[in-house]
């Protein structure tokens, strides 16, 4: 079996295209993921009982279920119900709604691993449950907090390359099209993977950075 180098050589720029739709289709979905996550991780902290019952049903439905699966969901099953979304913001509502999830989760295991006796103090010099939670609590759990959101946006990542299934033009999907021509699937998959590690040690590179930067309270 001989290595074709020349196939390397023209397929880098096709791939490079892919990669930058994943990127941007995983900018946004980090975005969206971690205002809507972090917005559920707070409702988890409510004093409503309804509100964090609620909060944990989807938490498990998508903790519970294959990202795959809520891929589906969202391209084939919403039309169903008369909304039609093309592949590109189906995709992205899909992992946006997935990292939502398990940043909630995060959240609230972050701001919940500080010390009771600090909420305690608080409320003793008149303090109320949102001054707590936002005056208190959030700022010291953030340094927490952060490694496994990046973590979990650096799974995200990885997660894009099931979006070929819906055949969003991404990293993996580029490499698929490659594929069906050249027929080397040796040489492009070993190249995507090469991009996705790339990408993944950069990502990995700037939490370690921000974490050192994070305030120790």
């Amino acid at each position: 079996m001989v290595f074709d180098w020349g196939l390397v050589g023209k397929s880098i720029p096709l791939l490079a295209t892919g990669l930058m739709m994943t990127l941007k289709i995983c900018a946004l979905a980090i975005v969206f993921g971690t205002i809507l996550g972090g917005l559920l991780g707070l409702a988890s902290l409510s004093r409503l009982k309804a509100v964090r019952w609620a909060v944990m049903a989807y938490v498990d439905f998508i903790r519970g279920t294959p990202l795959l699966i809520q891929i589906f969901l969202v391209y084939f099953a919403l039309p169903v119900v008369g909304i039609n979304l093309p592949e590109f913001w189906a995709g992205v509502i899909a992992l946006s709604l997935n990292a939502a999830g398990f940043i909630a989760e995060i959240v609230r295991a972050g701001v919940g691993s500080i010390e009771k006796g600090q909420s305690e103090a608080a409320r003793s010099i008149g303090m109320r449950h949102a001054q707590i939670l936002f005056y208190i609590l959030l700022p010291q759990s953030l340094r927490a907090v952060v490694p496994p959101t990046t973590n979990e946006l650096i799974t995200l990542v990885k997660g894009s390359a099931l979006l070929s299934v819906i055949s969003v033009y991404e990293l993996t999907r580029a490499g698929q099209a490659i594929i069906a021509v050249h027929f080397a699937p040796l040489e492009i998959f070993l190249l995507i993977a090469i991009f996705y590690y790339v990408t993944i040690s950069i990502l990995a590179w700037l939490s370690r950075w921000l974490e050192r930067r994070l305030p120790v309270w």
